[in-house]
């Protein structure tokens, strides 16, 4: 998600601020935010809050000198992502000259089964794992080394703000959507430099030395190699390219006497469109699709704004402010104060239909905000109900904070919403006894109004 030129890696820094605040607070110096700490709003938009939740993100890097701390963590990946296309052209180096034989021989079908076999079975594995969303098939094996090591020590330096850092890059970049079209991204650079490692290695052998192409089988009948040559010929004739006849099939079984040069060429013009056209060029399709997936996937990328890091900096950065109203002016007082009606989706509207779900006689509204209806029981739940029917408001909905939300709240919640056709909010109320709220219980409604489907700017907290 892009929002007002937000990028990912803002996201990510973001990310990586997160853990580090929550576990190393005390470490970090504060006094370049401590203006912006002051500033409360009267109404919740998430784009501002983007804003000021990545100003405040610049102003503690630099503060702190945390720019090549954050960004450790990107090299590795990059530096491991490096090494392990090494190891790609090093395996495709290896499996091409294997193929070729001491006699100036060249196995045609096992330098196939070996570049295109494995490169066949991954391209399967990938496929199901994107389909079942199975990243451990999705996923190679060196592709997850190269995720994993990096970060191999991070639970033991779980208390240095540099591995606070790599766990908050890791956990962004190489989890969820992301992280699964970003592994795949690497999957299929592995073995597109494995194919195309192999294939340079076999055009630069046979363009200084003359090779004999030959084959043969033990267990499988004579028959399977040339109907197979023939099947994976097809495509290519209507690429311009003529492939081995019948005759130069039979003449290139193992203990031919004699290969001619058009025999040759017609093979090596057969294995150079194989590999092009079964092996690098899906390759090539699938790291593209991936390309396009992992831009798509970060684009999207949103914070969880109910996590209690998040809740603590809403409140802090966005906190609403309540507009006062008199119901009952005194008559001597000439002067009133005008109150301006504000816009929907810019605040708590005036007229807003307040209900109640279980709350005491020591619950304090804010001012201005009078309660409809308090539903404590069925009969005072369809009372509710015919009032918001008959309202053309947005509905607001307002529970006791120091309470722990159960099931029944929730259900009630999601039934009443059910009647209206405005917007909804929720407000977590005081208690006149001054009953202590932990954080615990506020992120509790947060989840629950989360369950609801009321989203984290419209839930008010006094």
């Amino acid at each position: 998600m892009t929002i007002n030129n937000t990028t990912f890696s803002d996201l990510v820094r973001l990310e990586q601020l997160r853990h580090i605040e929550t576990s190393k607070a005390e470490a970090l110096s504060y006094a370049s935010i401590a203006d912006m700490e002051s500033h409360a709003a009267s109404n919740f938009n998430y784009t501002v809050f983007l804003k000021r939740l990545t100003s405040r993100a610049r102003r503690l890097i630099q503060d702190n000198a945390l720019a090549t701390t954050l960004q450790h963590p990107q090299k590795l990946f990059i530096r491991a992502s490096r090494i392990s296309l090494m190891v790609a052209a090093i395996l495709g180096a290896l499996a091409a000259g294997n193929a070729v034989g001491e006699s100036s021989t060249l196995n045609i079908y096992w330098l196939l089964a070996v570049l295109l076999g494995f490169n066949l079975i991954s391209i399967m594995l990938w496929m199901a794992g994107i389909s079942f969303n199975l990243q451990g098939l999705s996923a190679g094996v060196v592709a997850q080394l190269t995720c994993w090591l990096p970060y191999r020590h991070k639970e033991k330096e779980s208390d240095s703000i540099a591995s606070l850092a790599a766990r908050g890059w890791w956990e962004t970049n190489l989890t969820g959507t992301v992280g699964k079209w970003r592994i795949s991204v690497l999957t299929h650079q592995f073995w597109l430099t494995y194919l195309a490692t192999g294939l340079v290695l076999l055009v630069l052998l046979m363009m200084a030395k003359q090779y004999d192409f030959i084959w043969g089988t033990t267990l499988l009948p004579e028959s399977s190699f040339p109907e197979l040559t023939q099947w994976l010929s097809k495509p290519m004739e209507f690429l311009g390219l003529i492939p081995p006849d019948s005759y130069q099939i039979a003449a290139s079984r193992v203990g031919a006497v004699f290969q001619d040069a058009e025999t040759r060429g017609a093979w090596a013009k057969f294995l150079l469109g194989a590999l092009l056209l079964y092996g690098i060029l899906p390759r090539l399709i699938l790291l593209l699709v991936s390309v396009m997936m992992q831009k798509l996937a970060e684009h999207r990328f949103k914070l969880d704004l109910y996590l209690p890091y998040y809740i603590t900096l809403r409140q802090r950065l966005m906190a609403h402010e309540f507009e006062s109203i008199v119901i009952d002016a005194d008559p001597n007082i000439v002067i009133e104060k005008k109150i301006t009606p504000r816009q929907a989706g810019q605040g708590i509207p005036q007229n807003a239909l307040a209900i109640g779900i279980e709350l005491d006689d020591h619950i304090v509204w804010p001012n201005g905000m009078n309660c409809s209806k308090n539903v404590i029981d069925q009969t005072s739940f369809s009372e509710a109900t015919n009032i918001i029917k008959k309202s053309d408001s947005a509905l607001l909905i307002g529970v006791a904070a120091h309470r722990l939300p159960d099931r029944g709240v929730q259900r009630t919640i999601r039934e009443l919403i059910t009647y209206t056709s405005g917007e909804v909010w929720l407000i977590l109320l005081r208690s006149r006894a001054a009953i202590p709220v932990a954080d615990t219980r506020k992120i509790a409604w947060f989840r629950t109004a989360e369950a609801c489907a009321i989203s984290a700017e419209c839930v008010i907290t006094q």
